[in-house]
């Protein structure tokens, strides 16, 4: 019997920029909504439930290889509305040149589609989420055993909670400490998960393992497949001395398969548990908030009881401070970048920037600049501060800092972290920057 809770429509990306953005205004609406490739397959279709609609939606990136893409014929034998934006098609029930520039107009257009043509509830909230991705994940399980890729960030945070909710003992967490990780995060990691919460923890020190890996490569999308790729045989590893370990959960949202790249648009940068998974991969994968974006992860754990200050901690990339050390990682310039990110979180915390900002961090390039240090020439590196404001990870803008508090935070940097001389600070948006350095 389907207990599943929400109702559902599926975007179909057939080449549109916007994709994302029909996603929320569709959630906005009280409505569930995913977002498939053009060529889904039957047997995907019949999976989803609760499927009300299908929106196929084009756009700039029609065209692949020469050649416009075109949606499954079984789209059409679905039985469900099929409405067409920006992609002729004569078997939809309704097709639209483009989504109107108007914005009342545009949401009458897919309020009526949904909510009338479709029928679909407004049932798309974090309590039904929830219920319904615990009852999705035991089915995915059932009684077998799950590993987690536990980064103690929010997103594996939230997925801990979302499986120990579902299936209880049957998760293992596993925390890989990669030497990529800032100041005191493993420690924290250790005391949040294993003391307070109960969970399962396995700890893997694989310092050393990952940074003889990445010596000498400075190609910021290779230094992410290696940490992916070590990461997943890390996981191996430690699933060979357990039993019955068949799946693997991990923290992936929905803005980490865009920037990874999508059939119809191209790769920004590969996220380490996207792009860089290995073709062998031994585990079924269990990713339950993959469809969320940042603020909906955010709002789930608190739905789930996680500690605020867990929730709303910085949000911290999966290859951590590998892709914060540019270049080629050298040891001296990582021990700065990670020294350099604690002075910059501890002064937004007491200026109370942390409740306010939504990321910052230093990065440091792999390039030195001429300086003077005890009345003398000194050659050593810069440090790059960023502090960003955004909703959904997707776009972005930068913070404006006061004057004496950057000042102070680059008197401390220059005081107390060696092997630097400047601090710099970054005022690019996203685009057409982005939000990460690599």
């Amino acid at each position: 019997m389907n207990t599943i809770k929400q109702d559902m429509i599926a975007i179909l990306d057939l080449g549109s920029t916007e994709n994302t953005t029909l996603a929320r205004a569709i959630r906005n609406l009280g409505v569930y909504s995913e977002i498939y490739p053009h060529d889904v397959g039957n047997a995907e279709l019949k999976a989803m439930p609760n499927l009300k609609g299908i929106i196929l939606y084009g756009g700039v990136n029609n065209v692949v290889d020469g050649n416009p893409i075109e949606p499954s014929p079984v789209v059409y034998e679905a039985g469900v509305p099929v409405m067409a934006i920006g992609y002729p098609a004569a078997k939809c029930e309704k097709t639209f040149d483009a989504c109107p520039a108007d914005e009342a107009e545009a949401l009458k257009m897919l309020s009526d589609f949904v909510l009338v043509d479709c029928g679909a509830k407004k049932n798309w909230n974090m309590n039904n989420f929830i219920a319904d991705q615990v009852e999705l994940i035991r089915r995915q399980v059932g009684n077998g055993k799950v590993l987690l890729a536990l980064s103690g960030g929010v997103d594996s945070s939230v997925v801990a909670a979302l499986l120990l909710k579902a299936i209880g003992n049957q998760l293992v967490c596993v925390h890989v400490n990669h030497g990529l990780m800032r100041k005191g995060e493993s420690e924290g990691v250790i005391e949040i998960f294993r003391d307070n919460l109960h969970a399962n923890l396995i700890y893997v020190d694989a310092v050393e393992r990952f940074l003889t890996k990445l010596d000498g490569v400075a190609d910021p999308e290779s230094k992410r497949k290696i940490i992916g790729a070590e990461f997943i045989r890390v996981f191996e590893e430690e699933a060979r001395k357990l039993k019955g370990i068949d799946f693997l959960a991990q923290g992936t949202i929905y803005p980490d398969i865009v920037e990874s790249g999508t059939k119809t648009a191209k790769t920004v940068k590969s996220h380490h548990n996207v792009g860089g998974l290995p073709d062998d991969l031994k585990f079924k994968l269990v990713e339950p908030i993959r469809q969320l974006f940042k603020d909906e992860v955010r709002a789930c754990g608190l739905e789930l009881g996680l500690p605020r200050g867990m929730v709303f901690r910085q949000p911290f990339p999966g290859p951590g401070l590998g892709v914060r050390c540019l270049g080629a990682i050298t040891r001296d310039r990582l021990e700065a970048v990670r020294e350099a990110d604690a002075i910059l979180r501890e002064e937004f915390a007491k200026a109370g920037l942390d409740q306010t900002v939504w990321q910052y961090f230093a990065a440091i390039p792999d390039f030195r600049s001429t300086g003077v240090r005890d009345n003398a020439r000194s050659y050593e590196y810069p440090v790059i501060l960023r502090a960003v404001n955004t909703v959904d990870a997707m776009s972005a803008t930068t913070e404006r800092i006061d004057w004496t508090l950057l000042e102070k935070i680059t008197a401390r940097i220059l005081s107390e972290v060696k092997h630097v001389n400047r601090v710099c600070y970054d005022l690019s948006p996203k685009p057409p920057a982005t939000i990460e350095w690599e």
